[in-house]
């Protein structure tokens, strides 16, 4: 009996199991050091696979840690997409709340995707750039399709910068929450959600 289940303890992972393992590893790292701190060898030992293993997966360095901002990425913008038809005033608070659940949740991934900005790598950048550009796009959809922001939003040319910067604002004010503020989470959601709304006010 102990033997067997010894053997399902030694499973072997598959292979999206193992990425998944590796890139959850990478964005505990890379959220708690700068990226040249990151070694790819404490990532594999973390892991408890070969480096030659971690390699097959992730070519480089770099394609490892755009590939933890891209899962990052990925989550977000899933944990913010819009639901057709609802009142986008209905939708912040709810969507607020499942976004801080997130990042509560998934401290180490969230602070890792923000960390890919000041990575020196232009690649790195340009992965995490594209992700925020994603997320706007998402946004501004979700705007112009709502009854009561719409009409207004195109006569708005300052529409775009608008939410450019609100997202830069949500994303300051979680990290500074992570860091151990007072505030509960319907605080910063509250707060969040009063900054969207008083910049796109008609």
């Amino acid at each position: 009996m102990a033997a067997k289940q010894g053997e399902r303890a030694r499973r072997r992972l598959s292979t999206e199991e193992r990425r998944e393992q590796l890139l959850a590893v990478g964005a505990r790292l890379f959220s708690e050091s700068p990226y040249d701190d990151v070694w790819i060898e404490r990532v594999a030992e973390i892991a408890g696979v070969s480096r030659g293993l971690l390699y097959h997966y992730f070519p480089t360095k770099r394609d490892f840690f755009a590939a933890v901002v891209e899962r990052e990425s990925a989550r977000m913008l899933r944990m913010t997409e819009a639901v057709p038809g609802v009142p986008v005033r209905e939708q912040l608070a709810a969507g607020l709340d499942t976004f801080l659940e997130y990042v509560e949740a998934h401290a180490h991934g969230f602070r890792a995707f923000h960390r890919a900005d000041a990575a020196g790598d232009q690649a790195v950048r340009k992965v995490y750039q594209r992700s925020l550009a994603a997320q706007e796009r998402q946004i501004l959809a979700a705007l112009t399709a709502d009854p009561e922001f719409g009409a207004a939003l195109g006569a708005r040319p300052d529409i775009e910068l608008a939410v450019r910067g609100w997202l830069a604002f949500t994303t300051a004010v979680c990290l500074e929450w992570l860091r151990g503020s007072e505030l509960s989470r319907e605080q910063v959601r509250d707060l969040c959600a009063r900054a969207l709304l008083g910049a796109i006010a008609p």
